[in-house]
Parts: C-alpha cells; sequence; structure tokens
C-alpha cells in the first residue's frame, strides 16, 4: 500500500523539494563564505565579487594559523576544558537524574522545582555572582574554576534530561534485576544506565558544546594567555582597528572540525525505543 508521502501530486513534491532545497541553500551559504574568505590572498579579503574558489586562492592562512599564532595549544586548552566539563556533567547528571526518578524523598518536589528555575534566568545574571564564588575560592584563571562555572550552568538542564529519559524506562527491569540478585547499584549501572544511552549521548553533547565555544565566561576567568582556549584565541584576531579575517574564516573551520567528528562518533548511540517491547505490562 502506497505511503501518504507517495500518493501526494507531482506539483506538491517539487514544491517540497524547492523549500527543503532553499533551507539547505540558506544553511550551507555562511559555510561556504567562509571557506571562501580563508582561502582569498591577502589582497581580496574585502572584495565583494563573491566565489567559492578565488582568484589565486592560497592556504596561507591556514599556514600561518600554524606557524604565526599558538592555535594548537588553543585547541589543547579547548580539549581538555571541554572533555572535563562532559566526563563531570555527564557523571553528576545521571546519578542526579536517576535520583530524580526513582527516589521519594522529603523536599524532592521542591528541589527539582529550584532546580528548573535556575534555567528561567539567562547565563548572564549568573555570571557575577558565581565568579564572585570562584574567586572566593581561589579558582580565578585556572581550568578548574572555568570547570565549575561551565558544569554549574550546564548541569540543570542535563539533570532534567536524563530524568526524562529515565522515566521511560520500566521500573520492572530493575525489579528483576533486583530478583536476580543485583543490588540497586548494580542494577542502575548493568541495566538502566545501558538503556539510557541516547540521554547519556545527548547530554554529553551538550556538555562538550556548551564549553568547547564559549567565550564570555573564559574572558572572565582566564587572563593568563598560556591558558586560553579557542574562542579566547579566535578574539585576539579581531584588534581595535583591524581584523585579520582571513585567519579569522580558517580558524573557524577548523574549530568545527572536532565538534563534527565528536557528532559523527555519538550520533549511531543517537536511537530510540530501545526499550519498546521488552516487557509486558
Amino acid at each position: 500500500m502506497p505511503s501518504p508521502s507517495q500518493r501526494d501530486p507531482l506539483y506538491l513534491k517539487l514544491l517540497r523539494h524547492a523549500v527543503l532545497l532553499l533551507f539547505v541553500a540558506i544553511a550551507l551559504w555562511p559555510v561556504m563564505d567562509v571557506v571562501s574568505i580563508s582561502l582569498r590572498p591577502g589582497n581580496q579579503l574585502r572584495t565583494t565579487q563573491w566565489r567559492l574558489i578565488p582568484e589565486g586562492a592560497t592556504f596561507e592562512s591556514y599556514a600561518a594559523l600554524f606557524r604565526d599564532h599558538p592555535f594548537l595549544r588553543w585547541v589543547w586548552n579547548s580539549l581538555v576544558v571541554s572533555a572535563a566539563v562532559t566526563v563531570t556533567g555527564v557523571a553528576l547528571a545521571s546519578l542526579s537524574g536517576y535520583a530524580f526518578s526513582r527516589c521519594r524523598f522529603v523536599g524532592r518536589r521542591a528541589l527539582m522545582l529550584a532546580v528548573l528555575t535556575t534555567q528561567m534566568f539567562p547565563a548572564t545574571m549568573l555570571l557575577l555572582p558565581l565568579y564572585v564564588m570562584i574567586a572566593w575560592l581561589g579558582l580565578l584563571d585556572t581550568y578548574l574554576g572555568l570547570v565549575a562555572f561551565y558544569v554549574s550552568t550546564a548541569l540543570p538542564f542535563c539533570v532534567w534530561q536524563m530524568k526524562g529519559f529515565y522515566d521511560t524506562i520500566p521500573p520492572a527491569l530493575e525489579e528483576a534485576a533486583r530478583m536476580d540478585g543485583c543490588s540497586q547499584w548494580q542494577a542502575f549501572y548493568r541495566v538502566v544506565l545501558p538503556l539510557a544511552a541516547p540521554g547519556l549521548v545527548i547530554t554529553a553533547l551538550f556538555s562538550f558544546l556548551s564549553a568547547w565555544s564559549e567565550y564570555l565566561v573564559a574572558a572572565q576567568v582566564l587572563q593568563n594567555e598560556e591558558m586560553f582556549t579557542l574562542p579566547l584565541g579566535l578574539k585576539s584576531f579581531q584588534a581595535s582597528m583591524s581584523t585579520q579575517w582571513g585567519l579569522y574564516a580558517a580558524a573557524s573551520l577548523l574549530v568545527s572540525v572536532p565538534v563534527v567528528v565528536v557528532f559523527l562518533v555519538l550520533s549511531r548511540y543517537l536511537v530510540s525505543g530501545m526499550t519498546l517491547g521488552s516487557v509486558k505490562e
């Protein structure tokens, strides 16, 4: 039996494809523009004539990025901070979300609302109080202070997200594991945690991306140039009188590579319905 989409008239299919192609073009245009700028020689950076491969295309901006600037050190610093935020965020969110989903304790509802309330304020409102707390702890200009800052702002969303995933996993699976001799902790990490893999992956991606591309907090916490992350490093290409657009474009493309790799590696875990049909109620 043909699906509803196969029964659609030809003009409707063409219109649908035209709209999709339009949105694809809108999404790809900025990327192609950055690629074009990164390949332009120095005397064509301000030209208004657009060509994907400009005349006299050169990789000089990419070479200068590695030759004249500590780009690899910025990448390493960002990787260290993002990995620490990801591991810490996933560990805390997986345990906190499980507690909110399965455990019934005094103040549970009020605590959940308190966690949710923190998401209603813009991140900039939390900047001053968190900065004062980190300064009081003596963690300014340290990676530990920056990681604590990022984790504290990303954790509420991750906790609620993990709670939602745990709510979809039937408690009967844990009860069966407990009857087979597992403790509650063993039932959690041997049964529940593998089934919550899609939630863990999304939490990891959110934590990684929130730390990888963040600039405002890093600019306040880190003052030592040796500790600069990628957003701070890229900002150094912008001076008061001019901006090095070639370096900016080349670095922007290279910065996006780890994000794409992380997404491709983890995307195969982004499946749903892992527990459908596993039990009969």
